[in-house]
């Protein structure tokens, strides 16, 4: 195939949801029908010693939830998918919205007990924002949920977008009978041998063939439901979903993998190709040019333990990369010859040759590369727009408890800070580490890591949540203007930042002292 073919092949999305909605279980089940795994691994299966493919941190592994953003790639059919399976718990937040930079659409998983949890509400508006296309999977329906219709109402009213039930459940929890697939006009039943899990549907939507179900008071109910959806519900739009107006919605078992091949396969008959990003000036760079060009949305340390590595994650999108090709990094103008590349199925990775707009690749950093970095293979070096940066609201001081450690300690530091999960100030004379998190599991989850990958026992000492600003006109920052609700300290790239007690401290602040410019990031 040529590059322009090849492109039009991808299919780039992430999986989205509040923790333990079954996100990484369904990542798991997408990857068994890709053939990329042999066994689907359940995170909840930790007696078994059998952890989920796209968990790979040692943390992951004990707490069994995501923490970081997982790249997977496999092949179904003609499409050539790259799933990024994203952390579901909210402090890790960060790290996902960069992560929704990266992708063409996303798929948002819903717990059918539960609805819609704030987490999923939070990445939802994300993906609102940029006009990303959402697929709603209402999961667990093998246990006792909500009922369908208001599960449904719920998605239109607390995310304010329209719906439309790709297929509707017969039946819930231990009563679980199967699914109307509205799409591929037929009933797929839960739990039966694979010749007989499709019954046809005659033009009114009846099973053609005499069978048990049709005497249950819960296939009447799935029809009466479904004849409401016909009559009141909203008319299926493909423009619509392309554009982020309406969610096609699809009901299934992630963990007894039922309706999640189904889902897979109209999602791909819906789901968008690589799509054009804007630079910094505004130009949008479409995916066929012939020039490579890609953004670093994510830097990962040690996904090898053993070679101390660092990986930096480029979303491509323009052209093709290939192995040994001379890129610039636009923010310094310095060019290189990129001769390491990775692909991903979790922490299993391969030598990439070559890769296309759409496609996620590795490159191995040795602290050249930045979050929001632009690679560009051509002549003319630009930027693509600034990927986001959260303000961070709680601070540790954090000390090496061993001294004879302090090099492993700045080195273990300096290298997980640039991950941007955790920010680094220091004070102006004594030069003590902060560091700075949008939530409390992102220090727990540095200091183990500072222990097992850096072998250095940190000294995490709070100072509590503060209300960080920047400093527009820098110049005329006085140190007399501290004190102690208002600490000034460094970024790590030499910025001014205050750090005040509270909002009450800052306003105080703005007040006496009026020409002073303060900003904050997200």
């Amino acid at each position: 195939m040529n590059t322009k073919e090849e492109i039009l092949r991808r299919r780039t999305f992430a999986i989205i949801s509040h923790p333990d909605a079954g996100k990484t279980t369904m990542t798991e089940k997408l990857l068994y029908f890709g053939g990329a795994i042999r066994d689907a691994g359940t995170v909840k299966g930790k007696k078994s010693g059998k952890f989920a493919t796209s968990d790979w941190m040692e943390i992951e592994k004990q707490r069994g939830i995501s923490v970081t953003s997982s790249v997977m790639q496999f092949d179904y059919r003609s499409n050539r998918i790259n799933i990024l399976d994203t952390p579901g718990h909210q402090d890790f937040s960060e790290d996902t919205y960069r992560t929704l930079m990266a992708v063409d659409s996303a798929v948002m998983i819903v717990d059918a007990a539960k609805g819609i949890e704030a987490q999923t509400l939070k990445l939802f508006k994300v993906c609102r924002m940029r006009g990303i296309p959402i697929f709603t999977f209402i999961n667990k329906l093998d246990r006792q949920g909500k009922e369908p219709l208001a599960l449904m109402e719920e998605i239109e009213e607390v995310l304010e977008i329209d719906s439309y039930a790709m297929n509707w459940p017969i039946g819930m929890g231990k009563e679980f009978l199967g699914i109307y697939d509205r799409y591929n006009n037929r009933i797929e039943q839960f739990r039966t041998e694979e010749d007989q899990r499709f019954m046809e549907v005659d033009e009114d939507g009846e099973l053609i063939q005499d069978h048990s179900m049709k005497e249950t008071s819960y296939y009447k109910q799935a029809m009466e439901d479904i004849q409401l959806l016909a009559e009141a519900g909203n008319d299926f739009d493909e423009e619509r979903v392309k554009r982020g107006e309406l969610t096609p919605v699809f009901f299934g078992s992630a963990l007894t993998n039922f309706g999640v091949q189904t889902f897979l396969e109209t999602y791909l008959d819906f789901a968008p190709k690589p799509q054009p990003r804007l630079t910094g000036e505004g130009e949008l760079v479409e995916p066929a040019n012939e020039e490579f060009s890609g953004f670093i949305f994510k830097i990962q340390a040690n996904m090898n333990p053993a070679h101390r590595d660092r990986i930096a994650f480029v979303r491509i999108v323009s052209g093709e990369f290939n192995r040994g090709m001379t890129v610039t990094l636009a923010r310094t103008g310095k060019s290189f010859k990129v001769s390491s590349s990775t692909q991903f199925l979790a922490d299993d990775r391969e030598t990439v040759e070559s890769a296309v707009a759409g496609d996620i690749i590795g490159l191995y950093d040795v602290g050249n590369y930045q979050i929001g970095d632009t690679v560009v293979g051509g002549k003319k070096a630009f930027e693509f727009e600034k990927l986001p940066q959260f303000t961070p609201e709680l601070f540790m001081k954090v000390t090496a408890k061993n001294v004879m450690k302090s090099k492993h300690f700045h080195k273990g530091i300096l290298q997980l800070v640039q991950e941007g999960a955790i920010q680094y100030y220091k004070t102006l004379h004594t030069e003590d580490v902060i560091l700075g998190a949008v939530g409390q599991l992102q220090f727990e989850v540095f200091e183990h890591r500072m222990k097992n990958e850096y072998n250095v026992e940190v000294r995490m000492e709070p100072i509590g949540s503060k209300v960080a600003r920047w400093i527009e006109n820098e110049e005329e920052v006085k140190e007399s203007m501290t004190g102690p609700r208002s600490m000034l300290v460094r970024d790590r790239f030499d910025r001014y930042v205050f750090l005040f007690e509270n909002d009450f401290a800052m306003r105080w602040f703005q007040d006496k002292y009026e020409h002073i410019k303060l900003y904050n990031l997200l």
